[in-house]
């Protein structure tokens, strides 16, 4: 029977970057894969759908320059974009699974089971470890109705050969937000149903409905406080029966209504370990409920967004924990969020409901679009929301609406966690005109 010193259950970032950084230390490392080596993220989750929004960004930047230099808006070719994108995906399983092995990490490719709390048994092969890490991510949630055999999921958005003419998009979060202005941007009528009328729950509000706003006038319809009842198959399409029982006739239709934790087959019940719909149980050591299995990323029930880049900091941390480099509880930094729409919706920090709980906070709200940085491209739409300490003085939340807004609220997201106050800003020198260059005039 082969023994290791941590075997780690998923090959996404979060598992990767443990299964190196132990390597690294000298540590006997296995990594367990059931699916496409290196997760949903390179594979069918933030790569590919960066590929294709950045056609949905240029071909943005151009619209808006319609007129000021720019007869034309080019239409996207959809089968071209997706074969560009198949350049980045098809490589990735088996660039993962070399680059481990070329590091001495063992790779088992198979589902895995425990038998014992230092025992898994994969493809009716047993294998030992002094500690296990689970990273199996999560999957897309599909909803409980009849017909629910007809919903496709980002899953299969991402591999789309060809656009469907219309589309209906079951969800308010940021997926079906991004995936919605993907289809609309490249040509498909898209219907967005929601349940409720806050989509996007958590970002701000304010800069959320403006965003909202702006996708309708490209052409989005939202149906909000409306839920899908049934699905049924009509002729080459699909009849999406709502509860108002209105209905819609489309040629295909998405569900992302969420995301579930990939628990099921580890037996993890019969060991001991605690888990529920919302992920496995972990301690401030990401340790699971039997001291020997630790657990990290999108699998894991906590209040932090599950993010790729969370996934990757929690790997990291548990490889200095368990090769004695660290004791200390994990520490999270503050962590930014976005929406890959048009535009894009950012943010970071303290968001507007904090004004209501502690009058320390100050608010403003800036429309950025006669600042140079915004206005040379003629971008129409571009705001900041910003929240200061009034005792220190001190940047402690920010929203930005915007094609810059990822760039504008990295550099908030550092300021924040620096501490970095605005008389420190001021001292710096940036070059101009640039996003940079406007951090000194915010607060």
């Amino acid at each position: 029977m082969d023994s290791f010193d941590t075997i780690i259950i998923g090959s996404g970032p979060g598992g990767m970057a443990a299964a190196y950084d132990l390597a690294a230390e000298g540590k006997k490392v296995a990594v367990v894969e059931a699916d496409l080596w290196g997760g949903t993220c390179p594979n069918r989750g933030c790569d590919p759908k960066k590929v294709l929004y950045g056609a949905i960004e240029a071909r943005d930047n151009l619209a808006q320059l319609k007129g000021q230099g720019f007869d034309t808006i080019p239409k996207i070719n959809w089968s071209e974009l997706m074969a560009f994108k198949e350049t980045f995906t098809q490589p990735v399983p088996s660039e993962q699974q070399q680059g481990l092995s070329s590091v001495g990490i063992q790779t088992i490719t198979g589902k895995a089971a425990f038998k014992d709390s230092h025992t898994i048994i994969v493809e009716n092969q047993e294998y030992q470890a002094r500690q296990f890490i689970l990273a199996t991510g999560q999957r897309p949630a599909i909803l409980d109705i009849p017909g629910k055999e007809h919903f496709s999921t980002s899953t299969e958005f991402l591999s789309m050969k060809e656009l469907p003419k219309t589309i209906v998009f079951v969800g308010g979060g940021y997926i079906s937000l991004e995936l919605a202005n993907i289809a609309n941007s490249s040509g498909s009528e898209v219907h967005l149903v929601h349940h409720n009328e806050r989509p996007l729950k958590g970002f701000d509000q304010e800069l959320t409905n403006e965003l909202i706003d702006n996708l309708k006038k490209r052409g989005v319809y939202f149906h909000f406080n409306e839920s899908v009842e049934s699905i049924s198959k009509q002729g080459a399409q699909y009849n999406i029966r709502l509860t108002s029982q209105d209905s819609l006739l489309v040629d295909q239709v998405f569900c992302a209504t969420g995301r579930i934790p990939n628990v099921e087959g580890l037996n993890l019940e019969s060991i001991g370990v605690a888990f529920n719909h919302k992920g496995i149980s972990v301690n401030d050591y990401l340790q699971t409920t039997v001291d020997t299995i630790y657990a990290i990323g999108d699998c894991v029930q906590k209040d932090k967004p599950k993010l790729t880049p969370i996934a990757s900091f929690e790997g990291s941390y548990l490889a200095k924990l368990l090769s004695g480099k660290l004791e200390t509880a994990i520490h999270y930094p503050v962590i930014p969020t976005i929406i890959f729409s048009s535009p894009k919706l950012a943010q970071v920090g303290l968001v507007d409901e904090a004004m209501s709980a502690d009058d320390r906070y100050k608010q403003q709200t800036i429309d950025l679009s006669q600042w140079f940085t915004y206005k040379h491209l003629n971008e129409p739409l571009v705001k900041a929301k910003i929240i200061t300490d009034q005792v220190t003085g001190l940047l402690v939340g920010a929203t930005v609406l915007g094609n810059e807004a990822d760039q504008l609220i990295n550099l908030f997201t550092m300021m924040i966690n620096q501490n970095v106050t605005a008389s420190k800003v001021n001292e710096m020198i940036m070059l101009y005109p640039t996003v940079s260059s406007d951090l000194s005039y915010f607060y």
